[in-house]
């Protein structure tokens, strides 16, 4: 695998300048019947003039010569290089690419929808070249790829905190994304800025389906976490109750108030207090 390097060059506008004397000479020497010496520099003049390259700001030129690669030149503005050779010219800009909606199942096989962009910039120009056919293409096979690796690893939502979720731990996934991505296109010589997923959704067939399960699975956990506070909240009222001495409670009297106590806090309707007159045993 290549690494990039720099390629021969020299400053441009000297370049110029050393054709334009050259060309005069030639001029000169035509005049004086010199046709040895016109012919020499004319040769020189456009030996150098074929390597002159122009290169913009954030661009790279990588330079190949009788199919060798010679070297890349990244320093902007007008230089001549090695003569007659073949430039390729790479844009080091920072880039966007907009995924498909792409229908993958996730960890627990549910059909979704999901699309990401990806953030990215060529830093090896050499590897961008030579190292892959294509690296605009490369690039988004790859985070196609990716993006569909990463989300089989995790559910669409769930209700615990246990593990990470596509939709509620988006941070978490988009840094997943990007060290998967980092690791398929370095071969490429392309650093990955950022990835963010743009599109999440359950796919259309079963959208309906799964609302009504999340609203279910929504009941379940508030129920859940409602009665492990209400259990928690019942002890400490017995346990204060016996502390303070404020009632003698024998099993059957703690098993009603606890009773009573559960209701009132579970219920989702307000309860109706019962006012009794007699005693517990009557």
């Amino acid at each position: 695998m290549l690494r990039e390097k720099d390629a021969w060059m020299m400053n441009g506008y000297v370049g110029i300048l050393t054709i334009a004397v050259l060309l005069a000479v030639t001029v000169g020497s035509l005049f004086q019947e010199l046709y040895v010496i016109g012919a020499i520099c004319l040769a020189i003049a456009i030996i150098l003039g074929s390597g002159i390259t122009l290169i913009q700001p954030n661009q790279s030129v990588v330079v190949i010569f009788l199919g060798k690669y010679m070297g890349s030149i990244r320093k902007e503005g007008i230089v001549v290089t090695v003569p007659f050779s073949l430039r390729r010219t790479i844009s080091l800009r920072v880039r966007n690419f907009n995924s498909k909606r792409l229908k993958v199942n996730d960890v627990n096989g549910n059909p979704i929808e999901i699309a990401a962009v990806i953030v990215f910039k060529v830093v090896d120009a050499a590897k961008a070249v030579f190292d892959v056919d294509q690296y605009e293409e490369f690039v988004e096979i790859q985070s196609e790829t990716a993006i569909r690796a990463v989300a089989t690893k995790y559910p669409y939502d769930t209700f615990t905190d246990e593990e990470l979720t596509l939709r509620g731990n988006a941070e978490e996934i988009s840094s997943q994304l990007t060290k998967e991505l980092q690791e398929r296109l370095k071969v490429a010589g392309v650093d990955v800025i950022e990835a963010r997923l743009t599109h999440l959704a359950y796919s259309t067939e079963i959208a309906q389906a799964m609302l009504q399960r999340q609203q279910a699975s929504a009941i379940i956990a508030a129920r859940k976490q409602i009665v492990e506070g209400a259990v928690g909240m019942v002890q400490d009222a017995v346990k204060r109750i016996e502390k303070d001495g404020i009632v003698e409670l024998d099993e059957e009297r703690r098993a009603a108030m606890i009773n009573n106590l559960l209701v009132s806090i579970v219920s989702d309707n307000g309860t109706q207090p019962v006012v009794n007159t007699g005693s517990l045993y009557q």
